[in-house]
């Protein structure tokens, strides 16, 4: 236990700039913590996030404020039905003075990249954007580009049932860590959002950490202690979107067409350990896993027609999956 005791006192030492960070958007975002939270749990961890919720919640702003927070080079990219795939990515320019091609960089090289409203853009942006969340590299004509370090997507999108919207392909949603869904404030806080914006001051973020900060945090959750029953569970917990008999659920095998992908394994682990971190604790409790879970599953658990039809959503499974799934 000697080790977790090391962690524990490395991870309260670290997490102090996650705290100044979350105090300083409180100044401008009112409520809305969880979301808050998890993007700051992609930043950590370097897992694109995608926010979906109606318009005027403040998915973008919160982005921006973030980036404030830690003086990160940031973009804002308004998918629109004609983007290009250039208009992302770069192009070359013919420069006559040299007669050469140059490259020109898009706006995609930053640290982070907000792709508002992605679900308006065709699947040839979409597949731009791919390679890049992927690869973290850009192909500009025959050449390729890094992208800084650190680099993050998060994307917002209106929920599908709107207008000129495009579902977004099921190996473009894998790629995103999380997905958040927004809701409406309280009536408190919509009141002191009403209040806050139509101020006479202007309410802004102010540089209280680094991007070195982030970067040496990364360090320290990838050392967070997760325990072998714990990883055990949440191996178990994934392996019952795909085999819910295995596990006693038969009655949820009619509504799940395809299960979760290796990744969610993966990202259900790392997004463990840094909202343990949040918590200032150097190691991962079952709780940890369940207050993440629903945010790493929700996008990866394909449903069946016959879900759709008895209005059964994905949010109903996991809620089920966790409460059957037995705890270490």
């Amino acid at each position: 236990m000697q080790d977790v005791r090391v962690i524990n006192e490395l991870v309260q030492r670290e997490s102090a700039f996650a705290d100044r960070i979350l105090t300083e958007v409180a100044k401008v975002i009112v409520g809305q913590r969880p979301m808050v939270e998890r993007i700051l749990i992609g930043m950590l961890t370097g897992g694109h996030v995608l926010v979906e919720g109606v318009p005027g919640l403040a998915k973008t702003m919160t982005v921006k404020t973030l980036s404030d927070c830690m003086k990160a080079k940031f973009q804002r990219i308004q998918f629109t039905p004609d983007l290009l795939p250039a208009d992302i990515i770069g192009t070359v320019i013919y420069n006559q003075q040299k007669g050469e091609f140059t490259p020109k960089q898009g706006p995609i090289f930053a640290n982070l990249v907000l792709a508002d409203e992605i679900n308006r853009a065709p699947a040839k942006v979409q597949s731009a954007l791919l390679e890049a969340m992927q690869e973290r590299q850009v192909t500009i004509s025959d050449s390729t580009h890094k992208l800084p370090v650190p680099f993050l997507v998060m994307a917002t999108q209106n929920p599908i049932e709107q207008e000129g919207t495009y579902n977004l392909p099921e190996a473009q949603l894998d790629r995103f860590m999380l997905m958040i869904k927004v809701g409406y404030p309280s009536r408190e806080e919509e009141r002191a959002i009403m209040d806050r914006m139509t101020g006479a001051a202007e309410v802004k973020a102010e540089p209280v950490a680094t991007l070195e900060e982030l970067l040496q945090a990364r360090g320290v959750i990838n050392q967070v202690y997760i325990d072998e029953k714990i990883r055990e569970y949440i191996v178990n917990v994934v392996h019952a979107t795909r085999e819910p008999r295995t596990y006693g659920l038969q009655e949820l095998a009619d509504f799940i067409e395809y299960g979760a992908s290796p990744r969610a394994s993966i990202y259900l682990n790392l997004a463990a350990r840094a909202h343990a971190f949040l918590k200032r604790r150097g190691y991962v409790t079952p709780e940890d896993v369940k207050s993440i879970g629903p945010d790493v599953l929700r996008h990866r658990v394909i449903l069946t027609y016959e879900a759709e039809a008895e209005e059964i959503t994905a949010e109903d499974l996991i809620r089920r999956l966790f409460e059957h799934v037995e705890v270490p």
